[in-house]
């Protein structure tokens, strides 16, 4: 199989370069580039990396809630006045995110991609892994996300811009966030991997960043995606859903209900795309539209990628037979394996 028609090797490629881009933005372009362009872009590229070329849409709603409107309610000013700058910030995330839609998480997202990575690595080491959650375990988990965008992106925050918490807790997810110290380490800058003993709550939030951090990239060699099930940014992807042009559309079939191919090829554990019959558009709110589920239906067009209406790739099964064939190698070619077709080897030999 041609690996440029390969939309897993096409997409690998993307994020590869998102990644440079984001992570280290400045440093291929200029100042201005990292400062100015793109100063308020929706991506998970933390502010923290001087050489990134965007900034988190999550950072600037944290600090409006908590310096501009929080004191504009316990002042009591004009609440438009203190929504506004949140406002602006949404209109500028919406732009961006009507073009992408949630592909920015599949597709773009640094975090994303270097879970992915990881997931290769453990797959080449030969580790075991969990290539689906049961059923309950991603029932239990989708609320997880919801609850951090809730209180530490925006609740929090705007109690402490009331005056009801201590200002550490102003912005408790970027305290917490595994993006923050993923670009920064990636710039070889290790001053956010500390344990900050300023107070009580910083203390703890630091234990709870670098736990999350490493927990997430013990079970990321293993499990597909561990932290993007609980990431609050796919959490505000899932309001704007209906918004964006690319959306995941689906025909369904009577096979459908017998094949189940198009889930266990999900990262995201969604088995709502297997058992779904009626909807079309199944764009559903954890999904990434990173089309693994499209590339892995044996149906011609049953799972369709369509952007504005257009399709832009369908199920097909020549496709799928031989991106399955591509797959079986892929999985073969491991440390394990190779370990163990040397053993009879050398025992045969001696």
């Amino acid at each position: 199989m041609n690996p440029l028609k390969n939309v897993s090797v096409i997409r690998k490629l993307v994020q590869l370069g998102a990644f440079l881009l984001l992570v280290y933005g400045s440093t291929l372009g200029t100042f201005y580039l990292a400062d100015k362009l793109s100063g308020a872009l929706p991506a998970l590229s933390c502010a923290f990396d001087m050489n990134g070329a965007d900034i988190c849409a999550l950072i600037p709603f944290q600090h409006q809630m908590d310096h501009r409107l929080g004191p504009v309610i316990s002042e009591g000013g004009e609440i438009l006045q203190g929504l506004l700058p949140t406002l602006i910030t949404l209109g500028t995330f919406l732009i961006f995110f009507v073009v992408l839609n949630k592909a920015f998480c599949g597709w773009i997202c640094p975090l994303g991609t270097f879970q992915e990575l990881l997931q290769i690595a453990g797959q080449k080491l030969g580790l075991r892994r969990s290539e689906s959650l049961a059923p309950g375990v991603v029932q239990r988990m989708r609320p997880v996300k919801w609850a951090i965008l809730g209180l530490l992106v925006f609740g929090f925050p705007l109690l402490t811009g009331l005056g009801y918490l201590n200002h550490d807790l102003g912005d408790p997810y970027c305290r917490i966030c595994p993006s923050r110290l993923l670009t920064t380490l990636a710039n070889g800058d290790t001053s956010e991997l500390v344990v900050d003993t300023a107070s009580t709550t910083t203390l703890i939030l630091s234990l709870i960043a670098d736990f999350l951090f490493g927990l997430m990239v013990a079970l990321a060699l293993t499990l597909r995606q561990p932290f993007c099930r609980v990431c609050p940014m796919l959490a505000l992807h899932a309001v704007f859903r209906k918004l964006g042009l690319l959306r995941l559309v689906k025909q369904a079939s009577p096979r459908c209900g017998k094949c189940g191919l198009c889930a266990k090829a999900c990262p995201m554990d969604i088995r709502e795309i297997h058992t779904e019959m009626e909807k079309r558009d199944v764009t559903f709110e954890d999904c990434t539209l990173c089309g693994r589920c499209v590339e892995f239906c044996p149906d011609r067009g049953v799972l369709q990628l369509k952007y504005a209406g257009i399709p832009l790739f369908r199920a097909d099964p020549h496709y799928f037979k031989q991106r399955k064939k591509v797959q079986g190698a892929w999985e073969k070619g491991n440390l394990r394996a190779l370990l163990a077709a040397k053993k009879p080897r050398r025992e045969s030999g001696s």
